[in-house]
């Protein structure tokens, strides 16, 4: 047991900081949520109730959007852009094994299975991680657009203005600049990484050359 913790020991506390964050946003959304409605001489809400309302679907969907956006677009980039110097770039001159033809390698018991299968399968397997992202990212659009449109329509009800439907409130401003906000940081984020990993290093990390690595050494 201990071995396999070991092992995937960076999943397990992505997991769990996961778990701990979106407790507190629950329990700490639910009770701004339920204040709001007080003050609007409406009923407060339970954590479960909450997590039937449209604020909920709402907060919590248009971050994740955000954050598979974000990687799935780094996924792509980085197969085709470079930033000499960077941990996270593959070398700018030199091969690197991620642009090896699967196709050519030789085939071993755990070799992977789309691999050994070849044709369509191998085809989508070469892109399966941008896929996934890619999917990740448009369902959590779709559900942020789901909570959205209920909200925003509580306060059009509220402010006796009409409601929207689920299309129509995709083309309103408050849906985009819900999705922008969040994808500014994302992309700003990533660049900091991109640009910091050429002069700054972090001992131990894998998303750091080795501190006495020359600034303009690229990749790892």
């Amino acid at each position: 047991m201990g071995k396999w913790v070991k092992e995937h020991g960076l999943l397990l506390a992505n997991i769990a900081l996961f778990l701990i964050f979106f407790g507190g946003m629950i329990i700490s959304g639910a009770q701004s949520y339920s204040e709001d409605q007080l003050a609007h001489g409406e009923p407060g809400v339970t954590v479960i109730e909450y997590l039937g309302t449209g604020q909920f679907l709402e907060a919590t969907f248009e971050n994740w959007e955000s954050e598979f956006l974000q990687m799935g677009m780094y996924v792509i980039l980085t197969v085709f852009l470079f930033q000499k110097g960077s941990s996270e770039s593959k070398p700018v001159d030199d091969d690197a094994p991620q642009n090896e033809d699967p196709r050519d390698a030789k085939v071993k018991d755990n070799t992977p299975w789309p691999v050994k299968r070849g044709g369509m399968v191998l085809k989508l397997y070469e892109h399966s991680l941008s896929i996934l992202f890619l999917l990740l990212f448009l369902a959590s659009m779709a559900l942020h657009a789901v909570g959205g449109v209920e909200e925003y329509n509580e306060e059009q009800a509220t402010h006796g203005q009409p409601e929207v439907t689920f299309l129509g409130y995709l083309v309103t401003s408050r849906f985009w600049f819900e999705s922008f906000q969040n994808w500014q940081s994302e992309f700003l984020a990533v660049a900091v990484l991109v640009g910091a990993s050429v002069y700054l290093r972090e001992k131990g990390s894998p998303e750091s050359k080795p501190v006495a690595e020359p600034h303009y050494e690229t990749g790892s």
